[in-house]
């Protein structure tokens, strides 16, 4: 029944799918006047707004998610049944990358298709308010994928949910309350990566997630012809929308053979002629350029005055188009590159800094350097040893004792030194045989100069007198006179 009320508007949601509302981008609450924020009535704005577009208080509502876009939008259905956006909120926090979650602890925010049932509805968060998405749902599980609580909450900070302002978070939070107030079994939450317009699918084309995306897509056009929340079914691991199986869909088995009303393929068909000429004139656009995808830092590092005054807690990330860029293949390759080397370092240091701390047992710790098994040779100074004298030179009162103590000197040095150096003491003895007072020898003859090679020699060529040392005394006469 609902498919057949589906398929009879289409062809007129078709004609009108470009058409869209003014949104209301601001939550004008006055957080300090609400006694109960559960039972927050909607503003007498929101109701007028609401009766313009011919919807009731109590009408079902669907959420739509854009990260890139950051934005979360409100639709509601009107007395036609068809869905209207009411209201579009800049979402204030997601973490991560585009990209499904797949795991705990990924800090990736989900996409996909979520039923958000009452029970859902968390009024004791310790985020103001939340509303969990319901992850995972069918289809992760079907897919392996892993991850609890993840939210849709207040207080602006985000690790894997879409957070949003305490005032924004009210009034979505009434929003949804009053849907199944009026009956609504469940709302059906979209996240999508970004709008998925020809233009954004060519500009994303080489993403790893764009498969996942291409079959998230189906389901967007759908609502974007028929302005109607698709139903949802999994069967071999896959999303399928608005089909009629001849048998029970099975997540993980083979799907059924199955069926699309002719009215919604007909609106379908013609949906998607329009869009392949705009995806062929988007990729001449694109030619050469691809899409950089910026960090969740990146984001955030353009949006950081607006934390400039506020808790710590308020940490809003930004939106992926206004960081990300287009890039030349070639540049975006060497970025990437950079990136990669970047965190492999980053990470064998954090390598290194875990098993220094393992070895050091917490850093109380410090090994002893164990001895090297290599034996090192032993360098000896050469000590140079006084010359020997003689057992007969112990009793020579002739000799002097600098002559002594004068370390050894090469042969060839000798020769050239001793004939030209007279012994002090042998001089002054010499002057007192003579009785007369030693005589200044002239200075170009008595005075001695160094060469460069450290010799001594005569200032001049004249011959030099050299006295000969005096004899010495046998060893009976020591005694005697």
């Amino acid at each position: 029944m609902r498919l057949r009320n589906l398929v009879a508007t289409a062809a007129v949601a078709a004609l009108l799918a470009g058409c869209t509302n003014d949104t209301l981008d601001t939550a004008a609450v006055d957080l300090s006047t609400v006694k109960n924020k559960t039972e927050y009535q909607l503003s007498s704005k929101m109701a007028a707004k609401m009766s313009e577009l011919g919807m009731q208080k109590t009408s079902p509502i669907a959420l739509r998610i854009f990260k890139e876009e950051g934005t979360l939008e409100v639709w509601k259905a009107n007395t036609s049944n068809r869905f209207q956006l009411l209201k579009s909120y800049k979402i204030c926090a997601w973490s991560g990358k585009l990209g499904p979650k797949v795991k705990e602890g990924d800090r990736q925010a989900p996409e996909g298709f979520y039923p958000l049932f009452p029970q859902q509805l968390n009024p004791n968060s310790k985020y103001y308010l939340a509303i969990n998405t319901g992850y995972p749902n069918t289809y992760d599980r079907a897919n392996g994928r892993q991850g609890t609580h993840l939210m849709i909450h207040g207080a602006c900070s985000s690790s894997g949910c879409y957070s949003m302002t305490d005032e924004q978070m009210i009034e979505i939070f009434a929003m949804a309350r009053d849907a199944f107030k009026g009956g609504q079994q469940s709302v059906q939450l979209q996240a999508f990566p970004f709008r998925m317009t020809a233009e954004n699918m060519a500009r994303h084309r080489n993403n790893p997630n764009i498969d996942f995306w291409n079959m998230l897509k189906v389901g967007y056009d759908q609502f974007e012809v028929t302005k109607r929340p698709p139903e949802i079914n999994v069967c071999e691991k896959k999303y399928v929308f608005n089909q009629q199986g001849s048998a029970a869909f099975n997540p993980g088995g083979t799907c059924p053979a199955m069926s699309t009303p002719p009215a919604l393929q007909m609106a379908m068909s013609t949906f998607e002629k329009g869009y392949k000429l705009d995806y062929d004139k988007a990729m001449k656009k694109y030619d050469g350029m691809v899409w950089y995808e910026p960090s969740e830092a990146e984001r955030k590092a353009i949006v950081a005055k607006q934390r400039a005054g506020r808790e710590l807690a308020y940490a809003p990330t930004g939106s992926s188009i206004d960081a990300g860029k287009l890039m030349k293949a070639s540049d975006l390759e060497k970025k990437l590159a950079a990136q990669k080397e970047a965190e492999e370092t980053k990470l064998a240091v954090e390598i290194q800094k875990k098993e220094l701390e393992k070895a050091t047992q917490g850093g109380t710790h410090v090994p002893v350097p164990a001895a090297n098994p290599i034996p090192q040779p032993v360098l000896q100074a050469a000590v140079e040893q006084p010359a020997k004298k003689s057992f007969w030179s112990l009793f020579s009162r002739s000799e002097p004792a600098e002559q002594a103590q004068a370390p050894a000197q090469a042969p060839e040095q000798q020769a050239a030194v001793q004939p030209q150096v007279q012994p002090a003491g042998a001089a002054a003895k010499q002057a007192r045989t003579a009785g007369a007072p030693q005589k200044a020898q002239p200075e170009n003859t008595a005075v001695a100069s160094a060469n460069a090679e450290g010799t001594v020699e005569p200032t001049t060529d004249a011959p030099v007198a050299v006295e000969e040392p005096p004899k010495k005394r046998p060893f009976w006469k020591i005694w005697g006179n």
